[in-house]
């Protein structure tokens, strides 16, 4: 095989077992320390932060008036998949304006 494929493959392993391995230590505890509770519930806004914050960083006009539709559809209560569709047809919709 070439090289290549024993990377995904390693990395394959690898992301399987971290997750694996979290779910295994976490499944030990019948309650968790309140302060634990609210890390762990707070890892999904940090992960998507760190999908979001370089993107935006780099971002030029259309992509800042795509996110800003899509604070807009959170602020006013929509939910995940709202938000989603929203910034997305936002972002395709004037990306393809004639400038």
């Amino acid at each position: 095989m070439s090289t290549t494929l024993w990377i995904i493959l390693a990395g394959t392993v690898v992301t399987y077992l971290t997750r694996i391995g979290g779910y295994l230590v976490l499944s030990r505890f019948q309650r968790f320390h309140p302060r634990v509770e609210a890390a762990l519930d707070a890892v999904p806004a940090a992960v998507l932060t760190t999908l979001v914050a370089p993107a935006a960083a780099m971002a030029g006009p259309i992509e800042w008036a795509a996110l800003g539709v899509a604070v807009l559809v959170a602020l006013r209560g929509g939910g995940l998949s709202t938000l989603f569709f929203a910034g997305a047809a936002a972002l395709i919709a004037l990306r393809n304006l004639p400038l």
